[in-house]
């Protein structure tokens, strides 16, 4: 009696699954439409007018315009200032990428050593990092300001690609990959045949931990390219910013934004849109290409032979 109730239970109708399948479609259409949906407006935006994107002209919101628009809305917005956000684009690179290579540097060897050697205060110095880690970066720009301004680097590239420099959190994802996911018996048979500790680290060590080079190298890339606060304060005038802020001053000479740029040279939405899109392309193009070996950073260490 007891066998044919519970097989009368699974194949009869349960409310509470059914409810509860309901609720999580709901959830994940809601959220699928909350991030989509913006997306497809910014990539629709830029190929119409002004009055199209404001449904002036009786455009549906999602339509697409044409390719003579997007021509004349990529015309207006290269021609702004005598094409500055070339200028803008071309410092995020140098801001970010000279960042990434003291970055790669720095980090990778740290977290190696954190991990397969022993000295003194080496617990002291992985708390200290994963301290610092938890600290906002926003906070630490008036110190950082203040030190920079004493060796007079405020306004220089070094001003920037210094403290982009610092990222704890790579050396905290190298410590991990070099703990969990490197035989510590592979390096010591390469210390048994005479090779130093540097020539294990750089023949031996290094070639196995591209993924999460990449990886940390994608972080900090990533984290670079959209950072605003600390390019703002350090890089003054319009031709040292890097392009985030650049948006900023796009912004600002959009009518809808700052109404006191009607009588002046000013910016469409389309054009904002468009240069929005522009921002965003060099991260999404390093992470097509990369993300084989993000997936693989990802995940190493989740398991330890």
């Amino acid at each position: 009696m007891t066998a044919t109730k519970t097989v009368v239970d699974r194949t009869g109708f349960a409310p509470g699954r059914w409810v509860g399948r309901l609720l999580a479609g709901a959830i994940i259409i809601f959220f699928t439409l909350f991030f989509v949906v913006p997306i497809a407006w910014l990539l629709l935006a830029p190929t119409k007018s002004s009055n199209q994107l404001n449904g002036l002209n009786g455009e549906q919101p999602f339509s697409f315009g044409s390719f003579d628009q997007l021509a004349e809305n990529w015309n207006a917005l290269v021609g702004f200032q005598h094409g500055v956000i070339w200028t803008w684009l071309g410092n995020s690179v140098l801001y970010s990428g000279g960042a990434l290579v003291i970055t790669l540097l720095v980090t990778v060897p740290a977290g190696y050593a954190l991990a397969m050697t022993h000295f003194r205060f080496r617990r002291t110095l992985l708390v200290l990092t994963l301290m610092v880690m938890l600290i906002p970066n926003t906070a630490l720009v008036l110190p950082i300001f203040l030190e920079l301004s004493v060796v007079k680097l405020v306004g220089s590239p070094l001003a920037v690609i210094l403290p982009f420099s610092f990222f704890p959190f790579g050396v905290y994802l190298a410590y991990i990959y070099f703990s969990t996911s490197i035989s510590r018996d592979l390096l010591d048979a390469a210390r048994i045949d005479g090779a130093g500790e540097f020539r294990v680290f750089s023949r031996i060590a290094l070639p196995l931990a591209t993924p999460v080079i990449a990886l940390v190298g994608f972080f900090n890339f990533v984290t670079n390219w959209n950072n605003y606060f600390l390019p703002f304060v350090m890089e003054p005038g319009s031709t040292r910013m890097p392009v985030q802020v650049g948006l900023a001053e796009l912004i600002s000479n959009v009518p809808l934004f700052n109404p006191t740029t009607v009588a002046s040279i000013t910016i469409s939405l389309p054009q904002l849109a468009l240069a929005t899109l522009i921002s965003v392309a060099p991260v999404l193009v390093i992470f097509l290409f990369s993300q084989r070996f993000l997936v693989s950073g990802l995940t190493a260490g989740g398991t330890k032979e």
